[in-house]
């Protein structure tokens, strides 16, 4: 078999889902064996994250020289704007109309209610939680809008890029960008070259990962339901269905998008999808999946590489679509848990935290990404420290779709932005 049989075969779909499907099974029916096998998938996840800031760094960067040599800088930016806060309404939207029709939080057994109970250690049927503790609790600090400005700025890049922070990354990289972009051609002539290797070496690092894919998802999969168990996952079975119908009207729209943006036709437009698709259930990182992003926009869909360069970074890490409609999910439904009947100025009012949350969730990852739940609550003055482990205990799936709306949906956002592709 070819190497282009072999990556067409790792990620289809049903080599996803079957890797997927065997490593739950071994994680349920050999839990300790599961676990042992769970830093593989740790060694894998490195390997990505090794390649991305390089490779971030470079597409930004090459892209912004190249954009200001063609004109139009002003009008994409001004364009990226529209498009990622109209997609951010949207996916919040569509994540509280959804959660209202079912709610999920309602009507719940009393089993299912006697094992939140367990698993939080606590009532949940009061609003409020005792945590015995030693010593005194620290006064929590809130941020303001100048510190995370001030959280923006590298004051030393390769303190920035030693740590992994994506996002004073991506503002050393559109600076220095803009810096190049205005030096005379004969003088950056060596950098662009040396930028460009960099680039083709990391999206050719990236494709060479892709094929031990289906075994680093078997052994994933495997290791976490082992630590687990399925008791977490029966609790909040109603949740975890909720957000996955969001996830997949999310993604179903998305696919639509890009399908109208390409000018293909919808298999071709499938199955340029299915890298992004296959990577983003594997690695729960988006960063990671930007080079295959990339790719198949460029290569597959025949978007223009100057723009998708600098458009894919700059949505991974600030168009954050699927922390948005997880956190108007899990407010809602906590809302609902508690009883709790919301106005319509109340659902606007999570609409708004939840993007606002969304954009703070820049740069972050996992359950860093889930406390800014208690962000949204707030303004509710909801309890979400008692609810908190139980969304840590079906987080490995939240995450899952979490990244996927992300991922697809941020390279929806991406077409919209960049000039249609001419036909062929």
């Amino acid at each position: 078999m070819d190497a282009k049989k072999l990556y067409s075969l790792v990620i289809n779909p049903w080599v996803v889902i079957g890797s997927l499907a065997a490593g739950v099974a071994l994680g349920m029916t050999a839990p300790a064996v599961a676990i042992s096998l769970g830093f593989i998938g740790d060694i894998y996840v490195d390997l990505l994250k090794m390649v991305t800031l390089p490779f971030m760094i470079s597409a930004v960067i090459f892209s912004l020289q190249r954009l200001f040599r063609d004109g139009g800088t002003g009008r994409l930016l001004g364009r990226v704007a529209v498009v990622f806060l109209a997609f951010s309404a949207f996916v919040a939207i569509v994540g509280a109309v959804t959660l209202l029709v079912m709610r999920p939080g309602e009507n719940l057994s009393q089993a299912t209610m006697e094992t939140f109970g367990q698993i939080v250690g606590g009532d949940l049927s009061s609003t409020d939680t005792a945590m015995n503790l030693r010593g005194v609790d620290e006064e929590q600090k809130t941020a303001g809008f100048t510190d995370m400005l001030v959280s923006l700025v590298p004051a030393n890049i390769f303190s920035a890029l030693a740590n992994g922070d994506t996002l004073k990354a991506l503002v050393f990289a559109l600076l220095f960008g803009l810096a190049v972009g205005h030096v005379p051609t004969r003088i950056s002539e060596g950098l662009t070259h040396a930028l460009e290797t960099i680039y083709q070496a990391c999206q050719t690092l990236t494709h060479w990962l892709s094929f031990p894919l289906p075994i680093v998802l078997f052994c994933m999969s495997a290791a976490q339901l082992g630590k687990t168990g399925l008791e977490p996952l029966r609790a909040m079975a109603q949740f975890v269905l909720a957000f996955f119908i969001v996830s997949l009207v999310l993604v179903a729209v998305a696919a639509v998008v890009i399908w109208k943006r390409s000018n293909n036709t919808l298999p071709q437009t499938l199955n340029a999808l299915r890298g992004p698709f296959a990577l983003a259930l594997a690695t729960r990182s988006s960063a990671t999946c930007m080079p295959i992003m990339i790719e198949s926009l460029v290569e597959r869909l025949g978007f223009a590489r100057s723009r998708v360069e600098l458009l894919v970074p700059l949505s991974v890490s600030l168009l954050r679509i699927g922390p948005v409609v997880y956190y108007v999910c899990a407010t809602l439904f906590i809302a609902q848990l508690y009883g709790r009947s919301l106005t319509f100025m109340e659902v606007s009012v999570v609409i708004v935290a939840s993007i606002l949350a969304g954009f703070a969730s820049a740069g972050m990852t996992g359950l860093v990404t889930v406390s800014l739940v208690g962000m949204t609550c707030s303004y509710l003055g909801l309890p979400f420290e008692a609810a908190f482990i139980l969304f840590l205990a079906v987080d490995p799936i939240c995450d899952m779709l979490r990244t996927l709306v992300l991922v697809i949906g941020n390279t929806a956002a991406v077409s919209l932005v960049c000039p249609r592709p001419l036909k062929i």
